[in-house]
């Protein structure tokens, strides 16, 4: 008898674009500004070039914040999305790469950020949509 072990992992209800359209549309942005090396800044606006990711993705902002930086001559800045309270671990490790390279760091709590890190019931998920 052979069993296929398969691994199912959790996806998320609202991706990178959903947070990425709600912050730029409040800041009068534009979303996914191609550049000339076909690299794409997920909001652009007056001042700001803004990278958006999941919070373990920290690492990866910071490069794409400054090269959009390098390549505009606007300020580079990433918008951390904070699912759960223990997220903040990363904001707090890349908040002072942010101070040395002059990156602007803010964050998003994500659409089910519940302040006692457990998931939200149905009853809460309806009152949010409802």
């Amino acid at each position: 008898m052979v069993l296929n072990c398969i691994s199912v992992h959790a996806s998320r209800l609202f991706n990178e674009a959903y947070y990425q359209n709600e912050w730029c549309n409040k800041w009068n942005g534009q979303t996914e500004v191609i550049l000339n090396d076909n690299t794409r800044i997920d909001c652009e606006t007056k001042n700001y070039v803004a990278e958006f990711d999941f919070a373990k993705k920290w690492a990866e902002a910071i490069g794409q914040s400054l090269h959009y930086g390098r390549m505009t001559g606007k300020k580079p800045a990433i918008i951390l999305i904070i699912e759960k309270p223990s997220d903040f671990k990363y904001f707090n490790r890349i908040k002072p790469l942010c101070k040395e390279h002059g990156i602007t760091l803010w964050y998003m709590k994500g659409v089910f950020y519940n302040s006692k890190g457990k998931p939200l019931i149905l009853k809460d998920i309806k009152k949010h949509f409802i």
